[in-house]
């Protein structure tokens, strides 16, 4: 079980994510083999892109918007608490604007988003072709139990992922 805390600070994000960040982060977490059997937590923060940039530049050295950031934990829980596993950022503007460019309902883009996120707080990455490979299987099934559709149905094989 991982429960999401959704904050909202900037952009024009709409009401109603908490449920879809929740569903979505559940179905990342029961594609990532080694779950942890205690309850985990994230807090997911919906942004605006000059927060994302800023955040990008501070922690990844990339001073540009971008969609999703993950940022790992492993911090002790607190008693009574689900364990904290991490934080998730989103920019607004750089989210929609790929929704739009790519034809689909922002919200299923936010749930990709969160999923290919969850991952990442979990361990799995992108880095190399193989395990791009696996992480995109992995976000596929997720998605699936979501009822969204392969966004990577028409991609290029190894094409970078635009998932930061």
């Amino acid at each position: 079980m991982i429960v999401i805390e959704t904050v909202t600070d900037g952009g024009n994000w709409d009401g109603g994510l908490d449920r879809l960040a929740q569903a979505a982060a559940e179905a990342a977490l029961a594609e990532v083999p080694d779950a942890p059997g205690e309850p985990v937590s994230a807090t997911l923060l919906l942004t605006d892109d000059v927060a994302i940039r800023e955040l990008n530049r501070l922690w990844r050295g990339q001073d540009k918007a971008t969609n999703v950031l993950s940022f790992p934990s492993d911090g002790p829980a607190m008693p009574g608490e689900p364990r904290a596993v991490g934080d998730i950022a989103m920019g607004y503007e750089t989210v929609a604007r790929e929704a739009e460019a790519d034809g689909k309902p922002l919200a299923a883009h936010v749930a990709h988003l969160v999923v290919h996120a969850v991952l990442h707080l979990f361990g799995h990455d992108h880095l190399d072709p193989a395990e791009a490979d696996a992480m995109e299987a992995r976000e596929v099934s997720a998605l699936a139990r979501l009822g969204i559709a392969d966004p990577y149905r028409d991609s290029v094989p190894n094409a970078p992922v635009r998932a930061a």
